[in-house]
């Protein structure tokens, strides 16, 4: 099996676990407009030295329709409840529905780092207003860290001990640049969605591309291969901790899609990787990608190109 290091890759990235950045529990998108949100949270290690074996989150006031992302060897529970108002939802009134979701089952070691999705809608939000996923790790001790604290009115919330994970509800405007993707695409029982290309930036010889992939069927499916006639070839990988050193490494047999089930292709985690870029991706324009699946067969996208700075810790991670 073939291993690509980021330094490979145009970049190396080395995690310190006393980094400011890693410390607390983040939200990868902080700003967002009002209609469907991705909430991903990522949780970067354990407790004192423990693994998590459970993440609770508390889904806020506001945030509406909201569906887990399945995690391999990770149970979800599903808590249900009534809304302090009416909402609206694609035409249709809601009033109750999720308020909680928990993952347990799995482990997730204090040296390494896991992102946890949640999909749902966001209404009746104004402008400006925080909504706040309070997220708690619980470890087989039974400890637990609750980031749950928010901010009181004009506080840094880099003074708290324990803040919550927060988006800012903006415009749709102001918030385009943190929109990741377009329409969703059907081909068969497979749906894509929220597809789109970072920018690259001056010399840098690979593109990476992400989208969430949904399949419907009653069996699973799976993405055997990836081309683009902007790149000279195309790879599914995924990212790990070796040490202290992120690592990238081609995903082989392809990728299952459970059936039921979706797989997100996010920074941190699996993607496509670009190899051979004949013009590297600029801002605004779009690549061609064909996808080609098991069962679904062939699906042609264009992925729109968002800033190099999208998804990346430093500009939409809080912390």
């Amino acid at each position: 099996m073939r291993s690509f290091s980021l330094a490979a890759c145009a970049a190396t990235i080395v995690i310190s676990s006393a980094m400011p950045s890693m410390a607390h529990v983040s939200l990868q998108q902080t700003q967002a407009a009002p209609g469907t949100y991705r909430a991903v949270i990522g949780i970067p290690h354990g407790c004192d030295g423990e693994p998590t074996t459970a993440v609770r989150v508390e889904l806020p006031e506001g945030f509406v329709d909201a569906k887990p992302v399945p995690k391999s060897a990770w149970n979800i529970e599903i808590q249900q409840g009534d809304f302090a108002r009416t909402y609206d939802v694609h035409g249709e009134k809601v009033s109750s529905g999720p308020v909680a979701i928990t993952w347990s089952g799995g482990s997730l070691a204090d040296e390494h780092y896991d992102e946890f999705t949640v999909r749902g809608t966001i209404a009746g939000v104004d402008q400006g207003q925080r909504l706040y996923f309070k997220t708690t790790q619980t470890c087989p001790s039974g400890k637990q860290e609750a980031w749950v604290e928010e901010p009181a009115e004009g506080q840094d919330p880099h003074a708290l001990d324990y803040p919550a994970p927060f988006v800012t509800v903006a415009a749709a405007a102001a918030a385009e640049e943190h929109h990741y993707g377009a329409a969703e695409i059907a081909a068969g029982d497979v749906r894509i969605a929220e597809p789109w290309a970072r920018a690259m930036l001056p010399g840098q010889p690979t593109g990476g591309a992400y989208m969430t992939i949904r399949n419907e069927g009653q069996e699973p499916d799976r993405l055997v291969g990836v081309t683009s006639t902007a790149a000279g070839k195309v790879e599914i990988h995924t990212m790990e901790m070796k040490g202290d050193v992120m690592e990238m490494r081609p995903v082989e047999g392809g990728l299952e899609i459970p059936a039921g089930g979706s797989v997100s292709l996010e920074p941190g985690g699996f993607h496509l990787m670009f190899f051979d870029v004949k013009t590297p991706f600029a801002e605004g324009a779009e690549v061609p990608v064909t996808l080609e699946f098991e069962k679904a067969g062939k699906v042609e996208l264009s992925l729109p190109v968002l800033p190099a700075s999208t998804g990346r810790g430093g500009g939409t991670h809080q912390h």
